[in-house]
């Protein structure tokens, strides 16, 4: 029996439906944007592992990094103790984060990030006397699975088995060149009943929507209306921060910095499961106070790992050498070169790029749904043909390691086209 097939007995997958699925590749090695399954085929991985691996697979000076750690202090609780390592990335996050941010809270992954946000952004207003218990999100965003992060997010299928037990989230539209007037008035109406404790977003990329992108110019204006109402922003960079939009932060690109930011993913370049969230002096001075019961009674086993702050502190050497800022140029350049090819496709609707990424929404007659007949048309051609990409419903998107050869890109692109035939 191979691996595919033990695997297939024991495991239950995230996101699958098991009755319908055939065996999944095991792989067994990954280097660079390369990865082999236990047969020897090998892949090209366009989506970074789910954009955790912006510097590859066996990164040699994280693992360096992690290797080092764990010969050092691999853990040790954070409840009541702190250590170096914790300390060291605390100092290099506030140095390249907006410079409103001043406190970082450690977690285990991108849902507890938000979570934590969340979480404080009621608890600040309780700790007040002030009842705020709603929040604002937008219509198809996703922020994470766990009950807050969940009820954010608005892909509704996701979410559909739970609606009775999630926190009220009213959605406003992504707003885009006809509707920003009318997203703009909607949300002023919301924060001005003073019911609404924030506003969380994913910062001009909406990820797991299908690479949905909207202006830094409107989020600054949706951030000011916040700002002057007294209702915290949230920006959700999960997936945006650590160069995926070609600079640091997506919200680098904005005049009106959030009150908090979520971080995980690419945070430990791939390797050790890792969250953070920051705030502002003002935030975290709501809970700063000589009464006990104002803390934030928030915490994870695993806060703060010594290894993953390691690995955290690579990652981030990595992503500011000129070698790696030049590869993310390259990789935005020859998007563009692609999306001018592609966009007169007969079968192309729309293209769009944003630093690594690059999204293309294929002409259907009828609504596709995120896992529908075309989705999983697509997804099977891909891995035939030696490509890892995941189509949400009719959207193709790439968002590849940084270290990706021009070669390997190039074979992304033309599965892409020959995966236009089939459709």
């Amino acid at each position: 029996m191979n691996l595919s097939e033990k695997d297939k007995l024991y495991n239950w997958h995230p996101y699958t439906q098991h009755k319908t699925v055939p065996d999944f590749p095991a792989i067994v090695k990954g280097k660079d944007a390369l990865l082999w399954d236990e047969n020897g085929k090998e892949f090209i991985d366009a989506i970074a592992s789910w954009w955790v691996n912006p510097f590859g697979h066996s990164n040699q000076v994280i693992a360096n990094a992690i290797y080092e750690q764990l010969i050092t202090l691999e853990h040790v609780l954070f409840g009541g103790f702190t250590h170096n390592k914790a300390v060291e990335l605390a100092e290099k996050l506030l140095e390249i984060l907006p410079h409103n941010q001043k406190k970082i809270f450690y977690s285990d992954n991108g849902s507890t990030a938000v979570e934590v946000a969340i979480k404080v952004a009621l608890q600040y207003n309780y700790n007040k006397g002030i009842k705020k218990t709603k929040i604002i999100a937008f219509e198809d965003a996703f922020h994470g699975d766990t009950f807050g992060a969940m009820a954010a997010s608005g892909i509704s299928f996701f979410t559909e088995a739970f609606k009775g037990s999630l926190l009220e989230v009213i959605r406003i539209p992504v707003p885009n060149n006809e509707n920003e007037n009318q997203v703009l008035q909607q949300l002023e109406n919301l924060v001005t009943t003073n019911e609404y404790a924030a506003f969380i977003f994913e910062p001009l990329v909406l990820g797991a929507a299908g690479m949905v992108m909207y202006s830094p110019e409107v989020l600054d204006k949706l951030i000011t209306i916040c700002k002057q109402n007294n209702v915290f922003t949230i920006a959700d960079e999960v997936m945006t921060g650590f160069g995926k939009t070609g600079k640091t932060f997506a919200t680098d690109y904005l005049k009106n910095k959030p009150d908090m930011m979520c971080l995980s993913k690419a945070l430990t370049g791939g390797t050790i499961p890792m969250a953070i969230t920051t705030f502002t002096q003002e935030v975290f001075d709501g809970f700063y106070d000589d009464d006990t019961n104002k803390a934030l009674f928030h915490g994870h086993t695993f806060t703060a790992n010594p290894t993953g702050c390691a690995a955290a502190l690579a990652s981030i050497a990595l992503l500011q050498t000129s070698e790696i800022q030049q590869r993310i140029a390259r990789v935005n350049e020859s998007h563009l070169v692609f999306q001018n090819k592609i966009k007169n496709h007969p079968k192309v609707k729309t293209t769009r790029v944003l630093g690594v990424i690059f999204a293309l929404e294929i002409k259907t007659e009828t609504q596709e749904s995120y896992y529908g007949t075309m989705r999983n048309k697509l997804y099977n051609f891909f891995i035939e043909n030696g490509v890892i990409l995941r189509p949400v419903g009719n959207i193709i998107y790439i968002l590849p390691p940084y270290i990706i050869s021009q070669n390997q890109l190039e074979k992304v692109y033309a599965t892409i086209e020959k995966a236009l035939e089939i459709v």
